[in-house]
């Protein structure tokens, strides 16, 4: 690998300075995307490799990043497993058949490898432009997450049904947590085996969780998927919005990296998890809209507070949003490479 700061920071080795990539770094906020956009639906653009590859590599060319990340979506293992799902552009997505009782459990797959496969075609390609330059960052969707949209049948303010089915019937919320869960490890170890050099866990949605219902619908299946990963030289990130309350709990399930959002102090944080587990994060995705002096000087201020601390890897606490100025994320990302310890 002709950089490894990526992967040396998520080993908690020493770093010059900080690597950064940033949560959806291939996303609508360039207007490169917008051209592959315009051509292909959402999920084309997901299941067709070369297309896949195109946009994955988007950031690799005009952002600089020090690593990659697969361009997928967290709710494919969703419809590997028989959700209908569809992408409508200012809707999100949705799952057309939402999943609420027993039948709708029982009728989901988990023998649902070949349903992937173009997910392990697309790294494959992607690893081929990306020829050894940086690392390849796979990724899935935690099982509460993904379980979300399957009960709620799309995006959600509140998570109404899917508190309702995990306090009236935990049992059929264990039940789907744990085929989501069992489709999950085979999915991330098909993508170790296609040519991944790192994976993320996102439990985007764990925030809506109280810490108890973390732990027992979130948290047990999250290390049951981490202590099922071939993970040899392959680092394991653990993300959850929540993550600067539930963090203590992350790591327990051994991840070698946790992925804090930015309503913590990320040192607080760092100097609470266990020896050899490092940190990714923080800075507010929202200063990205700011002045640049202003950008500058936040990214400065978290880099300074981290001074001294191996295994720490900057990102945004969460995804770019889609009308941030292309040039305040390529500014972010320069400000971060000048900077040496």
């Amino acid at each position: 690998m002709e950089n490894n700061l990526f992967l040396d920071a998520a080993f908690s080795k020493a770093t010059e300075r900080p690597p950064v990539w940033m949560m959806r770094q291939a996303g609508r906020f360039m207007p490169e995307y917008w051209e592959i956009k315009n051509k292909y639906s959402f999920l084309e653009m997901c299941k067709i490799p070369e297309v896949a590859a195109d946009v994955t590599m988007l950031p690799v060319d005009l952002l600089g990043i020090d690593a990659a990340i697969l361009f997928s979506d967290i709710l494919v293992t969703g419809e590997a497993m028989g959700g209908d799902l569809s992408f409508t552009q200012g809707v999100g997505p949705k799952f057309a058949n939402p999943v609420r009782t027993q039948k709708d459990i029982d009728a989901l797959a988990t023998d649902v490898l070949d349903k992937l496969q173009y997910v392990a075609d697309a790294i494959k390609v992607i690893q081929q432009c990306l020829n050894g330059r940086i690392p390849l960052i796979g990724f899935a969707g935690a099982p509460f997450t993904v379980m979300s949209y399957l009960v709620e049948g799309g995006s959600s303010k509140d998570f109404k049904l899917t508190k309702l089915l995990i306090h009236n019937h935990p049992e059929l919320a264990h039940q789907l947590l744990s085929k989501i869960a069992k489709v999950t490890v085979d999915y991330l170890n098909m993508q170790i085996d296609a040519g991944v050099n790192a994976l993320q866990l996102f439990d985007s949605w764990a925030l809506a969780l109280s810490w108890n219902d973390y732990q027992e619908f979130s948290h047990q299946y999250n290390a049951q998927i981490i202590a099922g990963l071939n993970r040899k030289n392959i680092p394991v990130i653990s993300f959850c919005k929540g993550s600067s309350v539930f963090a203590p709990i992350m790591a327990q399930a051994k991840p070698d990296v946790v992925s804090v959002d930015w309503n913590a102090d990320l040192l607080n944080i760092k100097k609470a998890l266990p020896e050899g587990i490092a940190v990714q994060g923080n800075l507010d995705p929202h200063i990205l809209y700011a002045d640049k002096p202003v950008i500058k000087a936040q990214i400065h201020k978290l880099f300074e507070r981290m001074r001294g601390e191996k295994g720490f890897i900057f990102n945004l606490g969460h995804g770019i949003m889609p009308d941030i100025p292309f040039d305040h994320v390529k500014y972010a990302i320069e400000v971060v490479k000048e900077f040496k310890y």
